[in-house]
């Protein structure tokens, strides 16, 4: 009786496991939406890269399927990161650039089109519908939507800007990312969204992990930097040249003789009025290679936690970027500079895609996608299908057996069928940027593709270009001058569209013309006022005696940081207009019987130089421009005016009207 009852319970026991493992099998899939910034399609290692090396990507690969026409809907980030959420075009949503945006400038012809400067309230995002349906949501990283991503439907957030890789990253994660000094971000953002994973394990879940990285500041962490100096030095030399000159499709056009001619000019005046942009022509950044392999060891992390889990049977991971690689600077950059600077300001090379980041080439556009669905899709497949980032909202759904919601995602269309290797035409897909880019001094401009062919569009003299990237994925050779008929038959499916979408163009600047709603344009005469009036009190705790004035820039918050760029107690100063700097200055009585100097250290934003002037009783001792992006010492000699009073001071001038802040540590006389 007693072996009978046993073996009953030894039943009830299986069958109660057996039934265990069938509600668990029935739990939604989970989502891992794995969304890497300025990653080029061609930094990537099962995308033809031979430097970066990627194994845990690569992995994903064979593991899932690879899309080889996979686009952006836009060549900067917010734009696109706010098409995946809505599943709507920049143009339709009318959020066209990336939020800061750029500052009209005086040497730009057109006024910026209307834009906003949020993702819009009405929208019902990805995240909500998801929450909607049970899911625990979080969002890790660059959200760059000028929205805390709680409002838009994530549980949990820790989001913003990042200044350094490196500990202490920004002020915007001092309370929530947890970090130490030595603490690379990438490693610590992992962290977060792991720990996530493990307190969500018993319901569905949607992870949509925004890296910072591969985005600017350019730094590897330390033991990959490592790693790949010593591989660059035992590769061969790569052919061809280092950077090329990209001129404004829509000008005069550049013969080959004037381009060299060109290169030999290489600064910001002349370049800037010949409307030229250097592009990085090759991937030898050992600072960006590292950062590539920590963000691939990211995914690899996630993935080993699932294993762990039992959960990688049923997530899907979305592996992707939000535009092209950034092979041309962050603001305009000459080359005649060391290769530590330049690689801080070069990411990558997109070759054999033309342009970069900022650019409606296929190199600012085309990105990485590969799609992990275990059991529903054929491991290591590729397709040719066309997609972009508004599809990601109704593939979802239907992955997810949710239903669709057609009035949402209007721009979007499920490439569930591309998975499933079925015949799948998404027809026409389309670019509307109404601005002028940080990457490149090209014209504002759009683009559709549709099928083979691609028809680009710029908007200060309507100039035309068409390729067909089946046979010329370079974008070398244009085809409007041959194949004239096709050229018009896009153009008026990108101004139909245009039309549609309520699209908002630039327009001519006039006398009279003012920006329009949503533009960033600097107003030197309110920016003091704008700053507040508190930095003439920060400068005295910062250096008593001293006094500051014509200070500007209010977005860059000056004023006195408890700690930045790696050092405490720094002042932040910026000028108050690309013609008037801003200026510390002090009388100061230097002691006599003493050797007497005056020592400071100063650096640079990541995005942009100034220059420091230094005069003593209004002669000019130093003019040098700051843009190595690391704390350089200064130090000056006062004892031939031993006994004497007098006036120091210290000018942060604009170089090229952007980014112009100047960090300040340590002002001080030493008396010895």
């Amino acid at each position: 009786m007693k072996n009978r009852r046993h073996w009953k319970m030894l039943l009830l026991a299986g069958t109660l496991l057996l039934l265990g493992g069938e509600v668990r099998a029935k739990q939604p899939p989970n989502v891992v939406f794995f969304l890497v910034d300025d990653l080029g399609q061609r930094d990537v290692a099962c995308y033809g890269s031979q430097f970066y090396e990627t194994p845990f990507i690569d992995e994903l690969a064979k593991e899932g399927i690879l899309f080889e026409n996979a686009y952006s809907t836009c060549h900067v980030c917010s734009p696109s990161r706010a098409s995946i959420l809505t599943g709507k075009y920049p143009a339709r949503t009318n959020l066209t650039e990336w939020l800061g945006g750029r500052p009209e400038r005086s040497y730009e012809k057109l006024h910026h089109g209307e834009k906003l400067t949020a993702l819009p309230d009405e929208e019902q995002t990805l995240a909500e519908t998801l929450h909607e349906h049970g899911y625990a949501t979080a969002n890790y990283g660059k959200a760059h939507l000028s929205k805390d991503p709680k409002t838009y439907g994530f549980d949990e957030a820790i989001t913003g800007w990042v200044r350094s890789y490196y500990h202490p990253f920004s002020p915007a994660y001092e309370k929530t990312l947890a970090s130490k000094p030595g603490d690379y971000y990438t490693d610590k953002l992992t962290d977060a969204a792991i720990d996530f994973i493990e307190r969500n394990k018993s319901k569905p879940f949607f992870v949509h992990l925004e890296h910072f990285s591969v985005h600017d500041p350019i730094q590897g962490r330390k033991d990959l930097v490592q790693k790949y100096q010593k591989k660059l030095a035992t590769m061969p030399s790569q052919k061809g040249p280092d950077y090329i000159l990209e001129a404004n499709p829509d000008g005069p056009a550049r013969s080959s003789e004037q381009l060299k001619n060109l290169e030999k000019l290489d600064d910001s005046a002349t370049h800037q009025n010949e409307r030229v942009w250097w592009v990085k022509q090759k991937q030898d950044n050992v600072e960006f290679a590292g950062m590539v392999e920590a963000t691939d060891e990211s995914l690899g992390r996630i993935r080993a936690k699932l294993q762990e889990l039992g959960l990688e049977k049923n997530t899907i991971i979305i592996f992707t970027a939000d535009n092209g690689g950034m092979a041309a600077s962050n603001q305009y950059r000459g080359i005649d500079h060391s290769r530590e600077m330049l690689n801080s300001r070069f990411a990558s090379s997109n070759l054999p895609l033309r342009g970069a980041k900022g650019w409606n080439y296929e190199g600012g556009i085309r990105v990485p996608l590969i799609v992990h669905w275990p059991g529903q899709i054929k491991s290591n497949s590729t397709s040719q299908a066309i997609v972009t980032g508004t599809d990601f909202y109704p593939t979802l759904l239907e992955m997810l057996d949710l239903p669709a919601l057609p009035d949402q995602h209007v721009d979007g269309q499920s490439f569930v069928p591309a998975l499933k290797a079925q015949e799948y035409d998404r027809g026409p897909i389309y670019w509307h940027f109404p601005h002028y880019s940080n990457h490149g001094f090209q014209s504002p401009g759009g683009a559709v593709r549709f099928g083979r062919y691609k028809l680009l569009e710029y908007y200060e003299n309507g100039t035309l270009q068409l390729f067909d990237l089946e046979n010329d994925i370079g974008e070398h050779h244009d085809l409007v001058q041959s194949q004239p008929e096709i050229a018009q038959r896009l153009r008026k499916m990108l101004h139909d569209w245009r039309e549609e979408v309520d699209a908002k163009m630039p327009y001519p600047k006039t006398a009279t013309s003012k920006p329009a709603p949503g533009a960033r344009v600097a107003k030197p005469d309110k920016v003091s006022n704008a700053a507040g009036n508190l930095l003439p009190a920060d400068v005295e705790k910062f250096a008593s005696g001293w006094k500051v004035k014509n200070w500007g820039g209010p977005g860059m918050r000056p004023g006195l940081r408890k700690s930045s760029l790696g050092r405490s107690n720094v002042l932040l100063t910026h000028p108050e207009s690309e013609d008037v700097p801003c200026l510390l200055s002090r009388n100061l009585k230097v002691p006599a019987g003493k050797k007497s100097t005056l020592r400071f250290a100063v650096n640079n934003h990541a995005q942009g130089d100034w220059t420091l002037v230094v005069r003593i009783d209004g002669e000019e001792v130093l003019k040098e421009s700051i843009e190595d992006y690391k704390w350089q010492d200064f130090s000056f000699d006062l004892t031939k005016h031993a006994g004497t009073t007098i006036n120091i001071e210290l000018e942060n001038r604009a170089s090229d009207w952007s980014f112009e802040a100047a960090y300040w540590h340590q002002i001080e006389l030493i008396e010895e």
